[in-house]
């Protein structure tokens, strides 16, 4: 599987728990410098949503969890959901209160050992992970009051599955925040599956029967690979309310 590797696992647990400091070390480098603003994408998009506490809430293609717990600050029944066994199985490790051990790739062999924990002021017990298919969720979900998609739609075989599915996941008067970096690539979705025309007007198609769209915006993130290697991106960031 593409998101099962440990190179990978190690990079995204720096892009959800690593420090600013950790991600863009001094010296300070102008270049550098100007990705600052573009850190803490999983706790960024997590407070796209309304204020005020809700009930229950999803988090599909939650990755290695940040984002799940950030918005379980505002709900006592969160569930995050990844296709990934070794990002669930980190997540959960955070979770129990275990400190993950992991190296930050700095200059060919050369690398930092670095240490993932749960983030200060999490109550463990209003969390819980899963592994499952975000095109094929179990029946038996329920609905919510907040779902949360991050760059999730872009990498499915087939996204049209889980927008047919969202009406179904979200409560009338619930919340949606949907974000994808629109980097449609053959090796994850067919062609034939990809919007016709710009993505924002295709999500527009497909979710303005049943939601209302409160906001668009584009959110930059940086993923670090190595010291000299990073992953700088915009996301379209889009939340909608239930009919």
């Amino acid at each position: 599987m593409t998101y099962e590797s440990a190179k990978l696992l190690a990079e995204y647990l720096l892009f959800h728990y690593g420090s600013d400091e950790e991600i863009l070390p001094a010296p300070a480098d102008p270049r550098r410098d100007a990705m600052r603003g573009s850190l803490g994408f999983p706790v960024r998009t997590a407070q796209r949503f309304p204020p005020g506490d809700v009930m229950r809430a999803l988090d599909l293609g939650c990755a290695v969890g940040r984002s799940t717990f950030e918005i379980s600050r505002h709900c006592p029944d969160t569930l995050g959901i990844d296709l990934s066994q070794s990002f669930i199985s980190a997540a959960e490790s955070l979770r129990r209160g275990n400190t993950l051990s992991y190296s930050r790739t700095d200059d060919g062999r050369v690398a930092t050992r670095l240490a993932a924990r749960l983030p200060d002021g999490i109550d463990p017990s209003r969390v819980r992970f899963e592994t499952g298919d975000a095109m094929n969720l179990r029946g038996d979900l329920g609905d919510f009051d907040r779902v949360h998609a991050a760059n999730l739609l872009c990498r499915l075989p087939d996204p049209k599955r889980l927008l047919g599915r969202l009406p179904s996941l979200v409560r009338p008067g619930g919340d949606l925040v949907l974000a994808t970096p629109t980097t449609w690539l053959e090796e994850f979705t067919p062609r034939e599956n990809w919007p016709d025309g710009p993505t924002g007007d295709w999500l527009y198609h497909y979710l303005s029967p049943n939601f209302d769209l409160l906001s668009s915006d584009e959110v930059p993130f940086v993923i670090r690979e190595t010291a000299r290697k990073f992953q700088w991106s915009s996301s379209l960031v889009t939340v909608w309310r239930r009919h």
